[in-house]
């Protein structure tokens, strides 16, 4: 089968996906949450609910980068508090896919984007003093956790749009750079994996999805290079508010789509 129209694109589509794809490795190893420009692009190329589904393998590629890359610098004691909440996140997100059709998830998706543009933006303003994150959990950092975790297992199984929420809460619990990169790292591959079962359950994750996703896969590669070489050298202020606007023209192109 051709894999340039197994969803009926063209190759302007194509190339769309190729680059979403690139921005997908870039934002594993540089800055994590840009990839929500991806998920627009996505789900503006194909069905809102297969673009998941399609999704879903580019994301696991680019996370086992990061985790290649950033494996000495994650934060075990902050993930273990956070698995618990997100698997019942990804479990109200599964109960929500069983029902709902490509136009509620296309709804949904963008409604999710514009809510991550506002926390993006309310998180910038909030910005303290870094704390540090074995402190954090002895005081309120449970409870935020489970809100967090909650909240971004049920964004990402029905958006893969969890990075923003956990951008959030590691910037929160003071992590720095490569602290904040590493412990994203091996959550995000946890987590996509597990969502695996549940997408191909649904339906969203087939053959016919894997042979796209082979052909777009090899675009994260030099994404996640760029993102490694840049991540030292990028100016974040700007890029930030890049993505912000990026991500609210993507949210409100799907809302009025």
């Amino acid at each position: 089968m051709n894999t340039m129209t197994l969803w009926h694109i063209t190759g302007w589509e194509f190339a769309a996906l190729a680059f979403a794809a690139l921005l997908v490795g870039f934002s594993k190893t540089a800055v994590s949450g840009a990839n929500t420009v991806s998920l627009a692009v996505f789900a503006a190329v194909l069905p809102a609910r297969a673009s998941t589904g399609v999704l879903l393998p580019i994301l696991i590629a680019g996370d086992v980068l990061a985790v290649v890359t950033y494996r000495r610098h994650a934060h075990w004691p902050t993930l273990w508090r956070l698995f618990p909440a997100v698997a019942a996140g990804v479990v109200v997100g599964t109960v929500f896919l069983l029902w709902a059709g490509d136009e509620a998830v296309r709804t949904s998706i963008g409604a999710i984007l514009l809510l991550m543009a506002a926390v993006t933006v309310w998180r910038r303003r909030q910005a303290q003093a870094p704390e540090d994150p074995d402190a954090v959990a002895t005081r309120s950092g449970r409870l935020k956790a489970r809100s967090y975790g909650v909240l971004g297992g049920f964004t990402t199984m029905v958006a893969n749009a969890g990075g923003p929420v956990m951008s959030m809460y590691l910037l929160s619990a003071g992590f720095r750079k490569l602290g904040f990169l590493g412990t994203s790292a091996f959550f995000f591959l946890i987590v996509n994996v597990t969502k695996v079962p549940f997408s191909a359950g649904l339906g969203l994750i087939d053959g016919a999805s894997l042979l796209l996703d082979a052909a777009l896969v090899v675009f994260v590669v030099p994404g996640a290079l760029l993102g490694r070489w840049a991540v030292d050298r990028i100016n974040q202020r700007l890029f930030e508010q890049l993505v912000i606007a990026a991500t609210v023209l993507g949210g409100l192109q799907l809302l009025l789509r």
